[in-house]
């Protein structure tokens, strides 16, 4: 099923030549409502007029969040007040938070994209979809909450907390969907079990999970215990909220709502232009945003594109899943290591539950990695039974960890239920280092 058949089916030279006046036209925009972006053009000697097509657009200058940060809370706002009906944050945590506004326009477009995700994934209006990321100034409960609403299909406000009423309510409610994080995912099902819940008793078929790195190996684990099929869905806050891409039933890469936000991947170093296909840092720039438009935003994401029309039949550029992040990135005794990474490694194991956590720390000026990871119920029973299985558990995840990491980490095998949970983003790193 397709939503927008006219948008989402384009041929490229259409979508190209439809980009190329919205961007002329968001340029324009900018240039006469936001200081900061005119002051940014003024310095490279550019005006509007110099941007015509949409292969123009590496003229212009890039924006950063630590750009949207020292804006703030307004400053990168483009629209009067009188029009921003609604304002999203994203977190705050080192340093001012990301404040975002939103015209009715805005709303409008976002729901429109959310409901080409939700029909890419298989939802109709019979369905009943649980609404399962945060509400509140978090971008990703209310922007699915509108989409399924758009598209005429009913939606379960749950949010997070009170897991155990919710996992009742998706039994008796005969919930068919659900958007959430991977790991709340997870948790879900953890709670379902606990609650004596069998996923024959629930009517689950399609989850949208986002806003959080994920493997296909957790994919598997989630679609296995919940009874579902999982598709990715892929936003962030500085460029909309849920719906800049998703997958396709084809699960070949998430199709971007490119008449909206255009693609570009870049050398994160030489901040450079990369031919589609090579990986490097995703980058977007807002084509119909009026609250706050962005320009080529480095949203610090290590993915490639993919062009070519898809068996779904869309033709819009896909991206492949995200690699990891330019920023978040670890480097540990100058091996550049991602968390994905690891929990590729972990989720390979069917000895290990999908919890773990990586704590960095320095030692004699020494970089040392550990990884905690729990033991399923089953294979921890057992393990107690069996001498030395603990050590040889642990040498064995050393071991491919090292193989894929090329670094060695120091494996702690946890108890079940032991590393702590999260119904929101799940934390997966622990720094300790402090370089003097």
């Amino acid at each position: 099923m397709i939503w927008n058949r006219n948008k989402e089916c384009m041929s490229r030279d259409e979508m190209s030549a439809l980009q190329g006046k919205r961007l002329h036209k968001v340029v324009s925009y900018v240039y006469h409502n936001v200081p900061f972006y005119r002051d940014k053009m003024q310095q490279l000697g550019m005006i509007p007029d110099d941007i015509q097509t949409i292969e123009d657009i590496t003229k212009l200058p890039f924006t950063t969040k630590k750009d949207l940060r020292d804006n703030y809370p307004f400053g990168l706002q483009a629209a009067p007040q009188s029009e921003i009906v609604r304002i999203h944050a994203s977190s705050g945590t080192t340093g001012n938070a990301t404040i975002v506004g939103y015209t009715r326009k805005d709303i409008a477009i976002w729901s429109e994209c959310m409901s080409r995700c939700l029909t890419s994934y298989g939802v109709t209006r019979d369905d009943i979809f649980s609404v399962s990321y945060g509400y509140g100034l978090f971008t990703g409960g209310l922007g699915a909450h509108y989409g399924v609403e758009n598209m005429g299909a009913t939606v379960v406000p749950a949010s997070t907390g009170n897991t155990e009423k919710h996992a009742k309510l998706i039994r008796d409610l005969g919930i068919t969907g659900i958007a959430c994080t991977p790991s709340y995912a997870l948790y879900l099902a953890e709670t379902i079990d606990r609650m004596g819940i069998k996923k024959e008793d629930l009517k689950l078929r399609v989850g949208a999970f986002g806003a959080e790195p994920w493997t296909e190996n957790m994919r598997k684990e989630i679609e296995d215990r919940l009874g579902l099929k999982g598709y990715n869905l892929y936003g962030l806050s500085e460029v909309m909220g849920p719906c800049v891409s998703y997958e396709c039933k084809c699960q070949n890469g998430s199709h971007i709502c490119e008449d909206h936000f255009y693609p570009e991947i870049i050398n994160p170093v030489t901040l450079e232009p990369l031919p589609k296909g090579q990986s490097g840092e995703l980058v977007f720039t807002t084509l119909t945003k009026e609250g706050m438009p962005v320009l080529r935003y480095r949203t610090r994401d290590l993915c490639s594109l993919m062009e070519g029309e898809c068996e779904c039949g869309r033709t819009s550029v896909r991206m492949s899943s995200i690699k990891g992040r330019s920023d978040d990135m670890l480097i540990i005794r100058g091996i550049n290591v991602f968390p994905s990474q690891v929990e590729s490694v972990v989720l390979s194991m069917e000895e290990f539950a999908p919890r773990y956590m990586l704590i960095v720390d320095r030692v004699n000026n020494l970089d040392t990695l550990t990884v905690q990871v729990e033991i399923r119920q089953e294979y921890f029973e057992k393990a107690l039974d069996t001498i030395g299985e603990i050590d040889a558990l642990e040498k064995k995840l050393a071991h491919r960890l090292q193989n894929v990491l090329s670094i060695s980490a120091k494996v702690q095998l946890k108890e079940p239920n032991t590393i702590e949970r999260s119904q929101g983003k799940s934390a997966r790193v622990i720094d300790k280092r402090v370089i003097k």
